[in-house]
């Protein structure tokens, strides 16, 4: 059943269940924002760590061009948080191809779209690269991935000797947090109510982030290493990044104009290992979401997707 969503008419909402884990209920939402005329094409766009979807300017860039956009919050993040629940815990990104599957039948199955394009962010961008080089689903047209998480950005040492602690430790004592400092800045930089235009939930997407815990790393690093041996997505896919990073200490133009979340560098190496047909493009000026980015980058962004969108998917 669906009822309207949050973000008020025309987006509409609806539940998915999911079968319980550990902590008892599991749902997944779905957000589904109509274009103005029938049509058998789709978007579904999946959200990264500590987010979940309110981009409506971008399901408004789609919906213009003909296309039924959809959104899923998974499981444990967003809409899609119970009380009971870890927020954003997994203990193997192969958990998701429940929700994404439960997904795919409502944008496929009972609402007939046979033309779909995927849209993932971030954390999102590893678990659907993921999913769709296991599942190869049909009436998959394209995929474009937002600063895609790739890698782990840290130094060789954490990256190796610092990943086998971690997959020990996440066996063993899946929701030991890890601790980490996290100043704010990204999502004070974003927030209308700080140094940004947009307007989000804070308790869903908390300005210093969620707990990371070992067993939920332990998942990404093994999604990691699974995507690195290279993978075989079928449909033309789409990287976005910003120019380059930055580890800004206080509010600034660095902040505006970097990627201060992911190493741009590591999105670049491993973008390939998507499938054989991958476009990057690389966007100067941009945030670590390209699409809530200042206007002449974000901009850019747009311009790189119609471009790709016209030359390999339409």
């Amino acid at each position: 059943m669906t009822e309207t969503d949050i973000l008020g008419e025309p987006y509409v909402v609806e539940t998915l269940a999911l079968a319980p884990d550990d902590e008892g209920e599991v749902v997944a939402t779905l957000v589904h924002r109509p274009a103005d005329a029938p049509t058998g094409r789709a978007v579904l766009h999946v959200h990264g760590f500590a987010d979940y979807f309110f981009h409506t300017a971008y399901a408004e860039w789609w919906t213009l061009r003909g296309y039924d956009f959809y959104a899923l919050d998974l499981r444990k993040y967003g809409r899609s948080i119970r009380p009971h629940q870890t927020p954003t815990y997994v203990a193997d990104l192969d958990e998701y191809t429940e929700d994404l599957d439960a997904a795919w039948e409502v944008v496929t199955g009972r609402d007939g779209h046979d033309h779909v394009v995927i849209s993932a962010h971030s954390t999102g961008g590893l678990t659907v690269s993921l999913w769709a080089d296991a599942r190869r689903p049909d009436g998959l047209a394209g995929m474009v991935l937002n600063s895609p998480w790739l890698d782990f950005q840290a130094g060789l040492l954490m990256r190796t000797v610092g990943t086998a602690v971690v997959k020990q430790l996440g066996a063993r004592q899946p929701l030991r947090e890890i601790p980490r400092k996290v100043s704010g800045l990204y999502g004070r930089s974003l927030h209308r109510d700080h140094d940004g235009e947009w307007d989000f939930d804070l308790t869903w997407k908390p300005l210093e982030s969620f707990a990371v815990t070992t067993g939920w790393l332990r998942a990404i690093r093994i999604g990691h290493a699974r995507l690195q041996r290279g993978l075989a997505v079928p449909c033309p896919v789409l990287v976005l990044s910003s120019g380059a990073s930055a580890s800004p200490v206080e509010m600034g133009p660095e902040v505006h104009g970097f990627d201060i979340v992911l190493d741009v560098k590591q999105i670049r190496r491993w973008s390939t290992a998507v499938g054989p047909h991958v476009t990057y493009a690389a966007i100067e000026g941009a945030r670590h979401d390209v699409v809530l980015s200042l206007p002449g980058p974000r901009a850019q962004a747009y311009d790189e997707i119609a471009r790709w969108h016209c030359a390999y998917v339409d």
